[in-house]
Formats: C-alpha cells, structure tokens, sequence
C-alpha cells in the first residue's frame, strides 16, 4: 500500500499527571515533569489544577507559547492553586502553532470541568469533527484532541462515570492516543488500544503520577510502578486506584471483545524517548546499544573511530564502536542551547540549527577514515551538512550507518514524518542518496534486525514498511 499524500508535520508531545493525595500543591512537580519531558515538544506547554475539595466547575489553567522555564517562573505557578493537575508539553501538529491550540484542553460543561492532554494523533479526526459540528458543537482549535474532548462530554451526559464515557469515546475514534484526564475528582490515564504512544504509572510519596515516560516520574523523585497497558483505562481517586479495559464489553453472543494486536512505535526506541527512560519494560538505552551493534554486524567497513550525531545517534554509535572493536570518540561540539532539527516546523528552521548546533573537533578528525552514526535520515539536510563539515575538517572517508532502515512512508499516528515526496528514500536509492549526502558508503538498518533493540515487543513499522497496524486508506482519503 503506497500514499503519496501531503501528511504535513505531525506532534509527538508530552503529557503528565498529578494527584497528591494529602492536599499539597502540585503545580510545581508537573512543572519538573514536563522539563524532563521537554524532549518529546518544545514549542509550548501548559498545565491545569483543580482543587478535589474545592468546586466542581472550577479549574485554573496556564498556558504559554515557549519552553517551560520560559513560561512558567515561580511566581506564576504557585497561583495555580490544587492537588490534582496536569500538563502537556507540544510542537505544532495539524493545527498551528497558536495560543488556542497550547494544552491542556480545559472544558466546563453540564458535570463540571473536563480538562484534557493528549500525546498521538487521530485518523479520522475530521469525520468525527463533521458530525460533532452537525449536532451543534462549536470548536475553538483545530486539533484532534478537542474532537476527543467533545466527545468525552457529551457520552459522559448519558453514562453514570467518566470512565464509561470514556470507552465509548475510544470505541469511536481511531488512531494514536496517551491521554490524561482530569475530572473535577479524579486523574484519569488512557492509552490506545495498540500501545502506539508511550504512558506509564509511578508513584512519589502518597501522590500518584502518570507521565509519558518513566524519566519524568524520576524527575520528581517518584517510582516508577508500570507502563499502562494497551487499551487500559486507568482512574485514581485519592488513595485508590481502579483499572478497567476499552475491551471488557461483551458481544451479543457473551463472548468478550478481543483486543487488536499491540503495535507499539519503533521510533521510541530509535529517536524520541530519552535514554534513561524505560517503555514497556525496555531500556531505551540498552535498546540503542544493541541498534548499534546488529548494524556493526550485519555493515561493517574498515575504519579508525565511530562517531554518532549527538544526541539520538551516540548511543547506537557507541554500540556500533563495541560490536566493531573499533575506539569511539565525540568527534562533533553540540551547542546545547539549540533545539532539535527533526522537529522544527520548516525546512529554512531545520537548516540553520544544524549549522548552530554542532561544530567538528577538528584534531580528532583529521585523517581519519569515520564511520558516522545516526538514528535517521528523513530529507537528507543534517547528515549532508554533517559531512560536509568532516571532510572539510580533514576526515578521509566518512561511512555512513543509520540505525533505523529507510522513511518510506508517512506516519499517521503522531510521529514527525512528512509526506513521501519530502522523503529522501521515497524517490531515491540508497546508491543516489549515498552520491547525495556525500558519504562514502552507507547503510541502513534492516527492518528484520529491529527486533534486535526490542526482543519479542510488537511493533509498528508502518513508516519503514507501509504495513500500517490499521486500515488507514478510507479514513485518509475521506479527511483530506
């Protein structure tokens, strides 16, 4: 199956949830969570309290366009006043970058206060927009996550709970979603039926927490408990926590829904998470290491030092280095002031952070035969410029070697990755694309050694293989 289709640029976000359970503020913790998640969005963030002893209507909210040490200071958050909150951190997804598209969602309605974050993306968000706007609903944004804000308001007017409102709402959309939920009582959880997008549980304390992934638990000096399970809702209130699945319903014969199979994002692993995170029970760093090595296994090429493309490409460089025998060494400055190119939401951005980001160490260069390793290539700017800027410093042959295979294929489910045509592998061979860059040689991962980094884990690898985990065709060709 092959879309050609202009996809534009798609979120991949952070969420964080808190509920102290002894009636201590909590505004501050999600401001540390979302620092430790600022990786996964760095174009805005938000966070929104309630008090669970104060009215059910009421919820005070902060958003702001920046970074979370730009957009929250002390004074600013000790006004959010409550013990039970949430906070996003996010870049520009199908809606633009404005204030009105910044979440949390906060939504006061017939029960209360609904506020909402959401890391993923939906496929049919706007047939699922269509019907709501036909039955009167009025939209503020243009995300996919007001649509599930919606409807989680309006089921919950004809259901006796959230949660149950919640499943029916998970019953109708369709795609990739970790959503934390505040109700005027409660710190909800949910993540999609396929495990597409990360969210564990952890604990500090007698506060519960609920984060994208574990690194943000650690931040705030919690434990980290579990992943949440594909299709699991989960629901804290005060000291007790329930757990309920999407698919505990019955068919009218009395046999119970079965569950799809997990699909759980590769690109974690290969890109987004931070290493000292754990998902679904997997080091990030320890998958790299062995990302690294089955490439030095299955490519090897004769060469004086292996280096990654900080920072995503170190660690698979280093696991390269091991299986190679071959000394590893930083042969690149990184300005760490500088955000991360992949995510910048235009091209012209992309190519002049790759210029300010990183500087060759150019004694550690000079005549060296290099094997360069990074996570990706998607249109081909960084690593061109990269070598580029080694051969200039006196390196003899760079080896290229990226320890994820080829973007063929756009990401519908949250992950950046554009439309075909902006795709390098999508129109060229890896021959041309080597002539391209300018490397020596280069290699890519195979899609069969990624189990490698994650064992016996399910994954999607839609973006390497066009084998989407769901019929995608007639949702994408109805919503665009």
């Amino acid at each position: 199956m092959s879309f050609t289709l202009q996809t534009g640029v798609r979120e991949e976000c952070g969420v964080f949830g808190i509920y102290n359970c002894e009636k201590e503020n909590v505004a501050r913790d999600i401001c540390y969570g979302l620092t430790a998640l600022q990786h996964r969005g760095q174009e805005a963030c938000g966070i929104a309290v309630v008090d669970t002893d104060g009215p059910l209507g009421q919820a005070g909210c902060r958003k702001g366009l920046g970074l979370v040490n730009e957009v929250f200071h002390e004074e600013n958050t000790d006004q959010l006043q409550g013990n039970l909150g949430i906070g996003h951190v996010r870049y520009s997804t199908t809606g633009s970058p404005t204030a009105e598209n910044i979440q949390p969602l906060v939504l006061k309605y017939h029960k209360g206060v609904l506020c909402l974050a959401h890391n993923g993306n939906l496929i049919n968000t706007q047939s699922l927009r269509r019907k709501l706007q036909e039955t009167g609903a009025v939209f503020q944004t243009t995300m996919d996550s007001e649509v599930i804000s919606l409807l989680i308001a309006r089921e919950r007017l004809q259901t006796s709970s959230v949660e149950e409102a919640i499943r029916r709402t998970a019953a109708q959309i369709r795609g990739a979603y970790a959503l934390v939920i505040l109700s005027p009582r409660k710190l909800i959880g949910v993540r999609d039926p396929l495990g597409l997008r990360p969210l564990c549980l952890g604990k500090k304390g007698k506060s519960w927490i609920l984060a994208s992934e574990s690194c943000a638990i650690n931040a705030v000096g919690g434990e980290f408990i579990r992943d949440i399970e594909p299709g699991e809702i989960i629901t804290i209130t005060g000291s007790d926590m329930h757990s309920r699945n999407i698919f505990q319903k019955k068919t009218q014969d009395g046999t119970a829904v079965k569950p799809p199979a997990c699909a759980h994002c590769i690109f974690e692993y290969i890109y987004f998470a931070r290493l000292d995170s754990y998902i679904d029970g997997i080091s990030v760093y320890e998958a790299r290491l062995k990302g690294g090595a089955a490439l030095a296994r299955t490519f090897p090429v004769p060469a004086d030092v292996v280096t990654g493309v900080p920072d995503s490409g170190l660690v698979a460089a280093m696991g390269y280095a091991r299986e190679a025998g071959i000394p590893f060494s930083l042969l690149f400055h990184k300005n760490s002031y500088v955000g991360r190119t992949f995510i910048k939401p235009t091209q012209k951005e992309r190519e002049n952070s790759v210029r300010m980001k990183l500087s060759v160490i150019e004694p550690a260069v000079k005549g060296k035969r290099i094997i360069l390793v990074d996570d990706s290539i998607v249109r081909g700017t960084t690593i061109r410029n990269l070598i580029g800027m080694l051969k200039k410093a006196g390196a003899r042959e760079v080896h290229v070697r990226i320890s994820s295979p080829p973007f063929l294929y756009p990401c519908y489910f949250g992950t950046d990755v554009p439309s075909n045509r902006q795709l390098i592998a999508s129109s060229r061979s890896s021959a041309e694309i080597q002539q391209e860059i300018g490397a020596d040689s280069l290699a890519y991962m195979p899609v069969f050694a990624l189990s490698e980094m994650v064992g016996r884990l399910s994954i999607c690898t839609a973006c390497f293989t066009g084998s989407y985990p769901m019929d995608i065709s007639s949702e994408i060709t109805q919503d665009r």
